[in-house]
């Protein structure tokens, strides 16, 4: 675990090394305002499970659904006691992408609602699914495909992955276009992924110099507003295309993300430390029990008794300090860090108690 460690941490110091700077397109970097997509969302039922669905005296809203949708094809099970556990109601869910016109097909995911076992070998009924404005913008249907499977017997049972969860591929048609006539804006904002004032500065004038005029303005670190020039009225498909292949260097916080959990230590490359004195070191005490046989010397009155026998061993890590000059780089710290031997664990408070002392020039993150 410890080799893996610095060997993930070593190789984050090595992609973040000053000298190994990459600059990134402007279409890794930023989102324009309006090109997005629309999350949807539907009910429905899936039928054809081998007794795996819901038991409907325990989920009604299932009897409900399945009540409603056999009316709606002629059949009255109106009192009728349904004892059926091949059918489950499932919540299902799509991103509709941006400019989607109707007869494009997108995936859906659909879940178990109620308490079904495995939606293995269901088929998805018609489903409508609705957009946050209550319209319905595609219509899904098709075999469930899952990545899980459950199986039991009488004195036991077995699951891997999750079985009530599953895709469809291609499974929805898309009937509503979202209207946005991205060809009539006369200007564009641009939303970083990332704010950040100095790289939003940096692609406004990226833009620029290669426009050859004052188009685009810093309006805030996340936003870069852009004048559509006369050259691209009409015609902002093309500003785009070429505006997404500019290359920037972006500038990053120098930050530390730590996960307590799993002991994953994440360092950014313009994480620095002041100069400091560091000693690690670990307490082991060990206590053994032992009991031994006391007999009695020959034709004497004594007796034979238990002799319990203690031994403890204390044994303590001694480790010099180690010094950390000033402004010590990514690739030193973690150097230093590994020549004390320290642990996923131990690094994870030393770095903590470094950034008490106020030598760590980083902000700490604590998933």
């Amino acid at each position: 675990m410890r080799c893996a460690m610095f060997s993930l941490l070593l190789l984050v110091s090595a992609l973040c090394a000053p000298h190994a700077e990459a600059s990134s397109r402007i279409k890794d970097l930023a989102d324009v305002e309006g090109v997005r997509t629309n999350q949807l969302v539907g009910y429905g039922l899936v039928v054809g499970l081998n007794s795996t669905g819901d038991s409907l005296n325990n989920t009604p809203f299932t009897r409900q659904s399945l009540t409603a949708m056999l009316e709606r094809l002629g059949v009255n099970t109106r009192g009728v006691n349904m004892r059926t556990a091949n059918v489950a109601a499932v919540m299902v869910t799509a991103n509709l992408p941006a400019f989607a016109t109707q007869g494009t097909r997108i995936d859906v995911t659909v879940s178990a609602l109620g308490d079904a076992k495995s939606l293995q070998g269901g088929t998805l009924l018609v489903t409508p699914l609705l957009g946050a404005d209550g319209e319905v913008y595609s219509v899904a249907q098709g075999p469930v495909t899952i990545s899980g499977f459950a199986a039991q017997g009488e004195a036991g049972s077995i699951t891997r992955g999750v079985p009530t969860s599953g895709r469809i591929a291609n499974g929805a048609l898309v009937e509503r276009e979202i209207e946005f006539r991205l060809a009539n804006l006369t200007s564009l904002r641009l939303a970083l992924r990332n704010p950040d004032l100095t790289t939003s500065r940096r692609i406004a004038a990226a833009i620029n110099d290669f426009l050859g005029l004052i188009a685009a303005e810093t309006a805030d670190p996340s936003t870069v507003r852009i004048n559509v020039p006369e050259k691209f009225q009409g015609n902002i498909v093309a500003l785009l295309s070429e505006i997404e292949q500019l290359r920037v260097d972006p500038d990053l916080v120098a930050r530390v993300v730590i996960d307590e959990r799993s002991g994953i230590v994440v360092m950014g490359r313009d994480v620095r430390v002041s100069t400091i004195a560091i000693a690690q070191g670990n307490l082991t005490v060990t206590i053994s029990e032992a009991r031994q046989v006391s007999q009695p010397d020959p034709l004497s009155n004594g007796e034979t008794v238990v002799v319990p026998r203690t031994n403890i061993n204390v044994q303590e890590d001694k480790r010099k300090l180690a010094v950390l000059s000033e402004g010590m780089t990514l690739q030193e710290l973690v150097d230093g860090l590994n020549a004390l031997g320290v642990s996923p664990r131990d690094l994870i408070s030393i770095l903590q108690a470094i950034k008490a002392s106020g030598a760590l020039q980083a902000e700490i993150e604590v998933l």
